[in-house]
Parts: structure tokens; sequence; C-alpha cells
């Protein structure tokens, strides 16, 4: 149970930055050239993450 919620609270975080990340290209501005750049490097991080936690619950699952 407490791996599912780890990986739903991965998935999320992903979702989150992506949707700031999104908000950001197309609000433009000051904050795109502020932001967007380190979003999309947070984004990554977490991806790698988000994948590492669901592989390793996977592997320790079956």
């Amino acid at each position: 149970m407490s791996e599912n919620l780890l990986v739903g609270i991965a998935v999320v975080a992903v979702f989150v930055v992506l949707c700031i990340g999104l908000y950001s290209l197309f609000r433009g501005g000051d904050f795109a050239r502020s932001y967007s750049n380190k979003l999309m490097r947070l984004r990554i991080v977490l991806q790698f993450v988000a994948i590492v936690i669901i592989m390793l619950v996977i592997y320790f699952r079956g």
C-alpha cells in the first residue's frame, strides 16, 4: 500500500511540474525567461525518480 502511495506522489509531482511548465510556456514574459529551463530540468529529474520508484516497486513485488 505504501508503494502505491509513493508511486502516486511521484506521478503527481511530475504532472504538477509539467502543468506549471506549460503555463510558463503560454504565459511568456519574465516568468518564462526565469523559470522555463529550470522547470524542464526539474521535470526530467522527477520523471527519472518516478521511473526508478516504479521499477523498484515492480522488482520487489514480483
